[in-house]
């Protein structure tokens, strides 16, 4: 069994203030590999002697990368820091412009959007089983309709009245949809702490943009709000 106090792990070894490029310019290839008994894993444990990494430690060379890495660790975090700010100033300055559409507009084009969502969301249902054959009913009329049917709805329409309060949210969405190019404003953070900031950010002045302009949707832009944090 190998003794842990001659040899150290790659995880060891950054531990110890390494990056990955300085194990492979300063130290190379692993003193021995090989698998570690308490888990599985594919790739093989990478060792190091301790006195060859200490040895290392010591030279100038060591001291100049490592002096080399933290510039450009600080640097890295320098920049990222002014973009967030950044990004942050363009989200508070930039003018939000929703559209303003008559009620009936805006409801059309909100069950059109809300059907055309359901439409891609659910995946294919249970096969129908075989049944009785069904008798001919009458003549089809031009257009694919049985003679004396009622014409079918437009798309959109609001033949079907939706549930208590569902055109509210459906209308806050189809809005909430059409200012997304307002996310253009998050390019260039990318997994920081900021983006999370950045996008809530965004999220709470495109919510107060539509209930100004529909005062009959702020009750349900403030929940969003709340909600979306």
């Amino acid at each position: 069994m190998t003794d842990r106090t001659t040899y150290v792990s790659l995880a060891g070894v950054r531990l110890r203030g390494w990056t990955d490029a300085m194990v492979r310019d300063l130290l190379g290839t692993p003193d021995m590999q090989g698998r570690d008994p308490r888990r599985w894993s594919l790739a093989p444990v990478r060792l190091y002697l301790l006195a060859r990494v200490e040895t290392v430690e010591r030279t100038p060379e060591f001291a100049e990368t490592a002096a080399l890495c933290r510039a450009r660790a600080s640097a890295a975090g320098v920049h990222a820091e002014r973009r967030r700010a950044a990004v942050l100033a363009a989200i508070r300055a930039e003018p939000i412009e929703v559209p303003l559409l008559p009620r009936p507009e805006l409801e059309r084009r909100a069950v059109r959007h809300r059907h055309l969502l359901g439409a891609r969301s659910p995946g294919p249902g249970p096969a129908a089983a075989p049944g009785p054959a069904v008798p001919p009913g009458p003549a089809a009329a031009p257009g694919g309709a049985p003679a004396g049917a009622a014409p079918a709805p437009a798309s959109g329409s609001m033949a079907v009245p939706p549930p208590a309060g569902a055109l509210v949210r459906w209308q806050v969405s189809y809005l909430r949809h059409a200012l997304s190019r307002y996310e253009a404003l998050l390019d260039g953070l990318y997994g920081e702490a900021g983006r999370g900031e950045a996008e809530r950010l965004l999220r709470r002045r495109l919510y107060e943009a539509i209930a100004a302009a529909y005062p009959s949707l702020a009750g349900e832009c403030r929940r969003r709000i709340v909600v979306e944090r």
